[in-house]
């Protein structure tokens, strides 16, 4: 895939994945529509700037990998594939639909460009430390990106897996922490507080920065050069908004659950217009 993508197209691409987030949401009468649209700036920019990812190239041992340890936010990346050509959008359709393809969780090897099975938090990292450590071992360029939930951070599996790559100086792995600041029932910081983020990064041994999570620009800037510092693994603190993109949806935790609505789900569109 080319990565000379304009930060305008890329949020023009951020829109398209976050319209088919909310029509997914209301087919599949699911939840976590919030949760997904929180991670979309994310996505496109590591599709379409950074990540050395094509649908012709993903499975080779050079090639980068990706891993969203918050398999709850599914519907964005299923989305993502899809701009991305890894999938024909149609595919789409069968988001929870029985015998689908695509369920509410990513399934490893159910469609091009998913690699393994996640969504029981806590585990995506250490999924990718091995695979990290084993690009290593072999001498293999690719590089592994893991996003995580600030909530998720609450997993002591998480750290367990950060200080092991901070030992092994892991400057292959990549953390980006969708941190919009809500889990299950509540906010973060009155559940579990996980913050200061950045600072507990550091302390593990990763070098470790803070962004706008929906700023394309400074997501791209800070992605530019992988790994922020030599033998060190590298950590992107993203400040993310809960429902990002649609104005009754943003920081609601309600969204972290509700179905919208095929009322609201026009309302949604309207607000997510394509240039």
């Amino acid at each position: 895939m080319s990565h000379q993508h304009s930060i305008a197209e890329i949020q023009n691409t951020a829109v398209k994945i976050r319209r088919h987030v909310v029509q997914m949401a209301f087919k599949g009468k699911t939840s976590h529509v919030g949760s997904a649209l929180s991670c979309v700036d994310l996505l496109a920019v590591l599709y379409f700037k950074v990540m050395n990812i094509s649908p012709k190239n993903w499975q080779e041992a050079d090639t980068d990998r990706f891993i969203l340890s918050k398999g709850h936010g599914s519907m964005a990346w299923y989305a993502t594939l899809a701009e991305a050509g890894f999938i024909n959008p149609s595919v789409l359709d069968e988001y929870c639909v029985d015998g689908g393809r695509l369920g509410e969780h990513p399934d490893g090897g159910s469609v091009p460009g998913i690699l393994v099975t996640t969504g029981s938090l806590g585990h995506g990292l250490s999924i990718g430390l091995g695979l990290a450590l084993a690009k290593k071992m072999k001498q293999e360029s690719a590089r592994i990106f893991v996003v995580l939930s600030d909530g998720e951070c609450n997993e002591g599996s998480v750290w367990e897996a950060a200080m092991y790559a901070a030992h092994r100086k892991l400057d292959n792995l990549v953390v980006l922490v969708d941190n919009n600041k809500m889990q299950a029932m509540g906010r973060t910081s009155t559940i579990n507080a996980v913050e200061p983020l950045a600072k507990k990064w550091e302390a593990f041994g990763w070098n470790a920065k803070e962004i706008d999570g929906h700023d394309i620009s400074q997501i791209s800037e800070a992605l530019k050069e992988i790994p922020f510092e030599k033998g060190k693994p590298s950590a992107l603190i993203a400040h993310t908004v809960l429902g990002k993109g649609v104005s009754f949806m943003q920081d609601d935790v309600l969204w972290h659950y509700q179905i919208p609505s095929q009322e609201q789900v026009g309302l949604a569109l309207k607000e997510l217009k394509v240039s």
